[in-house]
């Protein structure tokens, strides 16, 4: 089904995390949409695919993306803070997708349906994380020079 951004009739926002809620990123960061904006909550990568699929079949698409990196106890690894060449060695052992994988997905998406990427925020606590997140947003689109990102 190939819909464009016209032919979608409803917005969401949607917040991926194992574990927090969105006001709680308000602990950390400014930014006032964690308590202002309603959220649809998904707590894994398999779930935030679910959702998208579904709505996009009842005409609606993401408005606003909040991204978690670690979905699962295994992803909290030390080399973590030790950049993100450090963290790949980790990420290669990993048995459960990370926010990053869900990333990816959102990109090839919004490509094959041919829709803007949504606005997006990276609520991650992991630095290495957070980094390979905008990595893949940014490769994706640095062919194309258009991202509506939010960051």
């Amino acid at each position: 089904m190939n819909m464009k951004n016209e032919r979608i009739l409803k917005y969401y926002n949607l917040f991926l995390d194992d574990f927090r809620q969105p006001s709680d990123c308000l602990k950390y960061l400014t930014d006032e949409r964690y308590s202002t904006e309603e959220w649809i909550i998904v707590r894994s990568h398999e779930e935030f695919v679910q959702l998208i699929q579904r709505k996009w079949t009842e005409r609606e698409f993401v408005r606003l993306v909040s991204f978690d990196h670690d979905l699962n106890d295994e992803h909290y690894d030390p080399s973590m803070f030790k950049g993100v060449e450090a963290y790949e060695n980790a990420y290669k052992q990993f048995q459960n997708p990370t926010g990053r994988r869900s990333a990816a997905f959102l990109v090839q998406f919004c490509k094959e349906n041919d829709i803007a990427f949504p606005n997006y925020i990276i609520h991650t606590m992991n630095p290495a994380g957070r980094e390979r997140i905008q990595l893949t947003i940014d490769k994706i689109f640095d062919s194309s020079g258009s991202k509506n990102g939010d960051v």
